[in-house]
Order: C-alpha cells, then structure tokens, then sequence
C-alpha cells in the first residue's frame, strides 16, 4: 500500500484512447510481461527523450561543418562597430 509521500510524489495523467489503440497497447505490454502502465510509461518517457534530444542536437552537412570550422580558425578581426559594442557591453556590465 502506498503511502502518503509516496501519493504526493507522484503526478497523474489521464488520456482517452479508442478502444483499438488501447487494444495494440496492452498486446505490446503483454508481449513484453508488463503492465499496461509501466509500458504507457516507459515507452511516453523514451520517446520524450528522443524529441528533446532531436531538438536540442544540431547536425550539420560535411559542406556546413567545413564551412563552420573555416569561418571559426580564419575569423576577421572585428571592426570598429564591434570594437564599440563590446567596450559598451563591458561597460554596461561593470556598473
């Protein structure tokens, strides 16, 4: 039995499914010896990571990190319109 720290550290979510949805879900957990919950769970929890991990990655082409790499080890040397913006920064940020 659950106790009350238990119950106050866990979140419910509820959803409506049509009865085959429900249907394909519990086939899956059964195949895998789980609950239906645990199953719901863990397959909702890798797929969030997969989506925040998709997101948060950037992949760029051969070509585009080439030209990455070239712009960062052969950068010009600011000009006088960047030179003021960073000493007004430094400034900005001293005060």
């Amino acid at each position: 039995m659950a106790t009350n720290t238990n119950q106050k550290s866990m979140a419910r979510l509820e959803a409506r499914l049509s009865p085959e949805i429900k249907a394909l879900l519990q086939k899956a957990a059964d195949l895998e010896g789980r609950t239906l919950t645990d199953f719901v769970v863990t397959s909702l929890q890798a797929e969030a990571y997969r989506v925040i991990e998709k997101h948060q990655t950037l992949k760029l082409s051969i070509e585009d990190s080439e030209a990455f790499v070239d712009a960062v080890i052969h950068s010009p040397q600011p000009n006088h319109a960047l030179q003021a913006a960073a000493l007004r920064y430094k400034q900005e940020i001293d005060i």
